[in-house]
C-alpha cells in the first residue's frame, strides 16, 4: 500500500480565479526521496500544506498510512509528519537543546530522555552535541540553523519528512553540502521525504522520483532520467533545455 495517495485533490483559495491544486493524483511508496518541482505558485508548497493539514482541500482525498486525513486530528496528523521550512523558525530565547525538544517537553517526556534524544539527533544531523547544545539560534550560521530545523522535525521519529524549500536562502556552497547529508541522512533512517524546490538540478539530484508542477497540475511523475528522455509537455522541455543552458555555459568556461 501507498504511504501517501493524493486522489484528485483540488484547493482554491479565496479571491484567486484558478486552482492552487488542481485535480492532483498521485501515489508515494515508503521509503521515497520524492522532489516536487515548480516554479513560484505552482502549486507545490499548497500541496505539502494540504497532506499535513495545514490546508484543507476543497475536494478529493488525501490518503496517509492508510487513513483519510480529514478523519484525522490536524495536531495528532503534525505529530505524525517532519515538517520542515525555510525560515526555519527556531526560537531566539531558546538553547539548541530546547528547539529541539519543544515538542517532547510539551509530551511531558523526562529531561534525560530529551537530553539523550537531543544529542541523537545533533550528531545525526554533523553537530557535535558538545559544542552546540547549549549555543542560541544567533550563534549559528544558516547552516547551521537549517540542521537544528531538520533535527527538530526528527524529534519524534516521524516515517514520513516535508521539506519546503529548506534549502533556498542557504548560499549554493553551503545548500551542496546540506543537499549531500539530507541524502546520507534519508539512505540512514529509510523514511518517506517529500521535499519542494524550484531549483531542476537539486529536484533532479535529490529526488529517486520528481513530481513537476505547474498552475496547480501535476503534469509528470517519474524518475529523473525518464523525465529527461520523455518531458510531458513544452512546459517540462523548457525546464530541462534551461537546466541543459546552464550546463553548456559552465562547460565553455572550462
Amino acid at each position: 500500500m501507498p504511504v501517501i495517495q493524493y486522489i484528485d485533490v483540488c484547493k482554491k483559495f479565496a479571491g484567486s480565479s484558478r486552482y492552487a491544486v488542481d485535480r492532483v493524483s498521485a501515489e508515494i511508496e515508503s521509503g521515497e526521496f520524492i522532489t516536487i518541482l515548480g516554479s513560484s505558485g505552482c502549486g507545490k508548497t499548497t500541496l505539502l500544506k494540504l497532506t499535513n493539514r495545514l490546508y484543507d482541500p476543497d475536494s478529493g482525498k488525501i490518503i496517509v498510512e492508510g487513513e483519510d486525513i480529514s478523519n484525522v486530528d490536524p495536531v495528532e496528523l503534525r505529530r505524525r509528519l517532519g515538517y520542515v521550512i525555510q525560515q526555519v523558525g527556531l526560537f531566539p530565547h531558546m538553547t539548541i537543546k530546547e528547539n529541539i525538544t519543544v515538542i517532547p517537553s510539551l509530551m511531558k517526556w523526562d529531561k534525560r530522555r530529551m537530553d539523550e534524544r537531543a544529542d541523537e539527533l545533533l550528531e545525526l544531523v554533523g553537530l557535535e552535541p558538545s559544542e552546540f547544545r547549549n549555543r542560541y539560534p544567533h550563534q549559528l550560521s544558516g547552516g547551521q540553523q537549517q540542521r537544528i530545523g531538520l533535527a527538530r522535525a526528527l524529534v519524534l521519529d516521524p516515517d514520513i519528512m516535508l521539506l519546503d524549500e529548506p534549502f533556498g536562502a542557504i548560499d549554493a556552497i553551503t545548500r551542496l553540502n546540506l543537499q549531500n547529508e539530507l541524502m546520507r541522512i534519508h539512505g540512514g533512517l529509510g523514511k518517506t521525504f517529500l521535499f519542494v524546490t524550484h531549483d531542476i538540478n537539486e529536484a533532479f539530484k535529490l529526488g529517486n522520483r520528481v513530481m513537476v508542477m505547474n498552475e496547480g497540475r501535476l503534469l509528470q511523475f517519474d524518475e529523473p532520467h525518464e523525465i529527461v528522455r520523455h518531458p510531458a509537455d513544452a512546459f517540462v522541455q523548457s525546464l530541462i533545455a534551461s537546466a541543459r543552458s546552464q550546463e553548456r555555459f559552465w562547460k565553455g568556461t572550462v
